[in-house]
């Protein structure tokens, strides 16, 4: 193993944001969390992770530095508790001991959208997570990786697996799935403003909590099928029974009302069948290619500055075109 100390380059990873397919919720759960049934892909709009580690003599603790969009206060952020807990899971097993591991310097670009339905944080996690045990010349194994991500959030796992994936239990049974072959194009579109997902889960409890038997036909349906691996035609093609498929997207609606007129507005632009990934707000649709959904992104811009799409939130939506990414195990 390289001694990290003498490492001359930072480690870099991407953060690659989430997108939730179908979305099931289960039931409720003892420790207060609920049981999910959701299938879920990395997409290519990620943010951008390095790593330092930082001489002995200059000591200190971790620090992060985040450029970009605002990621909220940075000593709450997940990248930093992830680097903890890579110490913590690491201890004295590391090149450079005895002694503890030593102090990193992170540097985050974040393009992901906060709060948005996209696990940006949590993604940003896992590559900290990863990157730190990287950084230190260290090895973890995957039983220790998998229990030290599960810790820090539901969707962490899901990102050190990569690739497409059916996501169950409140997020830590990962099953990897082959996927889509090519590269289906995806349009995000992300209202400016933030939802949390507690409040979300909180309105589907009010609603009675009890998710919709078909959503988790339609879930159970698309993973065996993922399974075996799907054309991209024929994802696009089922976009209709997918983009509905959310047991959250009413009580997201109670959350922020003005979602479903937002969404419907969407709908009249495109003509496509538009989806809620996760808790919210970022609708979702699906194209043969990144390039339609680049057109379809300029469609949206052009609808908006027309004002055929309400305002929701305090300024702009944030709008993307990307790809679902077949992805690699790290």
């Amino acid at each position: 193993m390289t001694d990290p100390l003498a490492r001359l380059a930072p480690v870099v990873r991407l953060a690659p944001a989430k997108l939730n397919l179908t979305l099931a919720v289960i039931g409720r759960r003892r420790d207060g969390f609920h049981d999910l049934h959701t299938v879920m892909v990395q997409l290519g709009l990620a943010d951008r992770l390095s790593l330092a580690v930082v001489p002995v003599e200059r000591g200190g603790a971790d620090t992060l530095h985040v450029d970009g969009l605002d990621a909220g206060p940075v000593a709450d952020n997940l990248a930093l508790r992830a680097v903890a807990e890579a110490r913590q899971a690491v201890g004295r097993g590391w090149p450079g001991g005895p002694g503890p591991t030593p102090s990193l310097s992170l540097r985050l670009d974040k393009r992901i959208p906060v709060a948005a339905g996209l696990a940006g944080g949590s993604s940003d996690a896992a590559a900290a997570l990863d990157g730190a045990v990287e950084a230190w010349g260290a090895e973890l194994d995957p039983e220790r990786r998998h229990a030290a991500a599960a810790r820090l959030g539901s969707d962490v796992p899901f990102f050190l697996a990569g690739g497409a994936a059916l996501v169950q239990g409140r997020g830590e049974r990962v099953d990897r799935l082959r996927g889509v072959a090519g590269s289906p194009g995806v349009l995000l579109v992300t209202p400016a403003v933030a939802v949390s997902t507690p409040q979300v889960f909180a309105a589907f409890a009010a609603r009675g909590g009890r998710g919709n038997g078909s959503v988790r036909m339609t879930s159970e349906h698309l993973a065996g099928e993922l399974a075996g691996g799907l054309r991209t035609s024929d994802l696009v093609a089922r976009a209709g029974v997918l983009a509905p498929a959310n047991d959250l997207l009413a009580a997201a609606v109670d959350v922020l009302p003005g979602l479903l007129p937002f969404r419907r507005a969407l709908f009249r632009v495109l003509r496509q069948p538009v989806g809620l990934s996760g808790s919210g707000p970022t609708l979702w649709t699906l194209y043969s290619s990144e390039d339609e959904a680049a057109a379809a992104a300029a469609t949206v811009r052009d609808a908006l500055a027309a004002g055929a799409i309400p305002s929701l939130g305090s300024g702009e939506p944030a709008v993307h075109a990307t790809t679902i990414l077949e992805g690699a195990a790290r």
